[in-house]
Formats: structure tokens, C-alpha cells, sequence
């Protein structure tokens, strides 16, 4: 495994972890979802450059586009969130209370 792919596959599981541990609040889940989206839009970037294929060249820039919409729906259950609790902690959520 080269460095490169080190590095990518290492900031991705960085995030994964992030995520499955350290659940305190909506930002900090979306800020590692974000990261790990990132993570994977460089390494298949990459990895359609490596490989000159032409027909995946499209891929990187509609995994941007898909990242792009997940982070404005989060923005956007994060500001509902914190209007009707008054805080973003994902402990005070409760789905079974209206």
C-alpha cells in the first residue's frame, strides 16, 4: 500500500471512528461525515487519474455533488434541531417524543 492510499484510507477510518465514538453532538457527526466524504472524493479522484480511465472521470465530481446535498440537509436538521431543543446534543433527542 503506498503512502497515498495510506493516508486517504487512514483519514477515512479517522472519520468512521470519529463518528461511531465520539457522539456528543450533531455538528461534530456532521463535520465526520464530511470528512470521510472528503476522504473518499480524493481517493477516487486518485484513483481515476492513476488508472486513465476516461469513463470514470465523472464519478468524483457527482460523489461531490451527492456530499454536497448531505451537508446542507444536516446544516438543515441542525438548525431545526437547535430552534425546537435549544441544543444540538444528540443525547436531549429523543424520537419517541414529538
Amino acid at each position: 500500500m503506498t503512502p497515498v492510499h495510506f493516508s486517504f484510507t487512514s483519514a477515512f477510518v479517522l472519520g468512521l471512528m470519529g463518528l461511531a465514538f465520539h457522539r456528543t453532538h450533531l455538528l461534530s457527526a456532521l463535520l465526520c461525515l464530511e470528512g470521510m466524504m472528503l476522504s473518499l472524493f480524493i481517493a477516487l479522484a486518485l484513483w481515476a487519474l492513476q488508472f486513465e480511465t476516461t469513463g470514470f472521470s465523472a464519478a468524483p465530481m457527482l460523489l461531490l455533488a451527492f456530499s454536497a446535498c448531505e451537508a446542507s440537509a444536516g446544516l438543515a436538521l441542525l438548525v431545526a434541531t437547535a430552534r425546537t431543543h435549544g441544543t444540538d446534543r444528540l443525547q436531549n433527542l429523543n424520537l419517541l417524543q414529538c
